[in-house]
């Protein structure tokens, strides 16, 4: 049965498009808020003059006239390097998706895009410290680069880092495979500079971060085989119950079309207690493995109710004295 497809939540793209439209808006008028125009004077030279709206004295009280001249002008310059780094954000996500088809090449592109999106945050909370007067470049010359990474905690958040550049580059699996990490089986839906997104049948995603990934097998790669265990009868004779089994293999893959190769009958798998089991294989795609084996066995079932094989289901006999 076909998952619902769940609900698509608008309210973060209008949030965003009000923070751009108030990111826009604050740069067109940003020569009355901020004060800073540029000209040539008469020699030549490039000046600059500050005539803000906001350069002015409205009251004794030192809380509102801070408000009103510095809070007002920052939290608004805030809100305009927000707006466009979320900007940039988004137009990379996209760029990311459209711009690659093959599934190495738009993995490899994901994760540079999730790194310059990193790059794009942290550049932005500079830029947001320089706004409210922090002296971010004393901050970045007296912590260096070693000390910021230290600070942030990031021995593991490295290991993430590299072992996300080595899945991508050794090709160990790319976004759109279906692979088994930690007994989840999923399809990879992103690989980021930490962590990789998995998404299995029902629609739920695990997250892993990527240097805790030890082990996994990828079933994406080659083909994967399908398979279908049918019991009958021990009243029917086997050679015949063969015969039709051959005669109509061939009908079986045109009625299957995401079989790649096959279908096979392998002969007998076991010799239950009720019936013997017969096994037959096809090979397929991995995203098809399921609804193959599906088809496999309803084939089966009506090809042996046309050709009256019995297949056993268990009984109870109760014997009255």
């Amino acid at each position: 049965m076909e998952q619902p497809k769940k609900k698509k939540s608008f309210v973060p793209w209008i949030a965003y498009a009000i923070l751009l439209a108030a990111a826009v808006a604050i740069s067109v008028f940003s020569p009355q808020i901020f004060g800073v125009k540029g000209g040539i004077d008469s020699s030549g030279a490039v000046i600059w003059t500050v005539e803000s709206v906001f350069n002015v004295q409205v009251s004794q009280n030192e809380v509102v006239q801070y408000l009103y001249a510095s809070a007002i002008p920052n939290t608004l310059r805030t809100i305009q390097i927000i707006g466009f780094a979320a900007t940039f954000g988004v137009i990379l996500h996209f760029l990311a998706r459209i711009t690659f088809r093959a599934k190495k090449a738009r993995t490899i592109s994901i994760l540079i895009a999730n790194f310059l999106k990193w790059l794009i945050a942290i550049a932005s909370v500079f830029f947001v410290l320089a706004a409210w007067g922090a002296d971010t470049t004393m901050m970045i010359a007296s912590a260096g680069v070693v000390t910021l990474i230290i600070g942030l905690g990031s021995q593991s958040l490295v290991a993430d880092i590299l072992a996300g550049i080595f899945i991508v580059f050794e090709g160990d699996f790319q976004v759109g495979d279906i692979v088994i990490i930690d007994d989840w089986r999923g399809t990879v839906i992103s690989v980021g500079i930490r962590t990789t997104r998995l998404m299995d049948a029902g629609g739920n995603i695990k997250i892993v971060n990527n240097s805790e990934i030890k082990t996994l097998i990828n079933q994406t790669q080659e083909l994967s085989t399908a398979k279908a265990y049918v019991s009958i009868s021990y009243n029917a004779r086997l050679e015949d119950v063969e015969k039709v089994i051959y005669d109509n293999l061939d009908k079986m893959a045109e009625s299957i079309p995401s079989i790649v190769k096959g279908p096979q009958y392998r002969g007998v798998s076991t010799l239950g207690e009720s019936g013997v089991e017969l096994l037959f294989t096809a090979s397929c795609k991995e995203d098809d493995i399921y609804q193959v084996q599906r088809d496999m066995n309803r084939f089966i079932k009506i090809l042996f109710d046309d050709n009256n094989i019995e297949i056993p289901f268990n009984q109870i006999v109760v014997h009255q004295e």
